[in-house]
């Protein structure tokens, strides 16, 4: 049984533990603010630190422009880091199209692996809402989480994990999928800053 650490305290992670605790995994949450963590049960709560060394895998739910730092210093070599990040920046969406702060072809989770390069982070969880990353009901239908990641153990391992999730994967290769991958969140936020409407998922149709 692998021993889960959430590295954050918002709604991805909150959504996150419960789901891995209903899964019967160990759960610990890190955060810098353990107010937030004061709803959540059944799942140990420490440090940054703590969660880190906990964890037989990671998984990272801060905001993207902390994304980096909140690593900074920890053991992380030989983790797989699940990255659920997005380069989201500080402006505001223009007609519901987000603003992100990296460069073009450039991607969150490439900065990643180069600030980390033994880690192994594996991007999912960026392109749908928190409350349908566990068991996502839309009749019937698996709704497809495109992963990507340099290292094919990992991403087997974060397959795994999605597939008892409710989900169907698709794997998009290295982290050169990166942007493509991350820009998917601008394209699944647009009806909800337009509409309102935060219900749904991508499905890849194929013949």
């Amino acid at each position: 049984m692998k021993k889960i650490g959430i590295i954050g305290s918002g709604n991805v992670g909150q959504a996150l533990a419960n789901g891995f605790k209903e899964s019967c995994y160990q759960v610990m949450v890190g955060t810098r603010e353990a107010s937030k963590l004061e709803g959540l049960a059944g799942v140990e709560k420490g440090s940054v630190a703590a969660t880190i060394k906990f964890a037989d895998l990671l998984v990272l739910c801060v905001k993207g422009s902390v994304a980096i730092e909140i690593l900074h210093g920890h053991p992380v070599d030989g983790k797989v880091i699940i990255d659920t990040t997005n380069p989201i920046s500080e402006q505001p969406p223009e007609n519901g199209v987000l603003k992100f702060f990296t460069k073009d072809g450039e991607s969150l989770i490439g900065l990643l692996q180069k600030a980390y390069p033994n880690a192994h982070f594996v991007k999912a969880f960026n392109s749908v809402g928190s409350s349908l990353m566990y068991k996502p009901d839309f009749g019937g239908i698996k709704p497809t989480m495109f992963i990507c990641g340099n290292e094919v153990s990992a991403k087997s391992q974060v397959a795994g994990i999605l597939e008892a999730f409710g989900w169907e994967v698709e794997d998009m290769g290295g982290t050169e999928a990166g942007a493509c991958l991350e820009n998917l969140c601008v394209l699944w936020c647009i009806p909800g800053f337009r509409e309102n409407r935060w219900n749904h998922a991508f499905k890849l149709l194929k013949t």
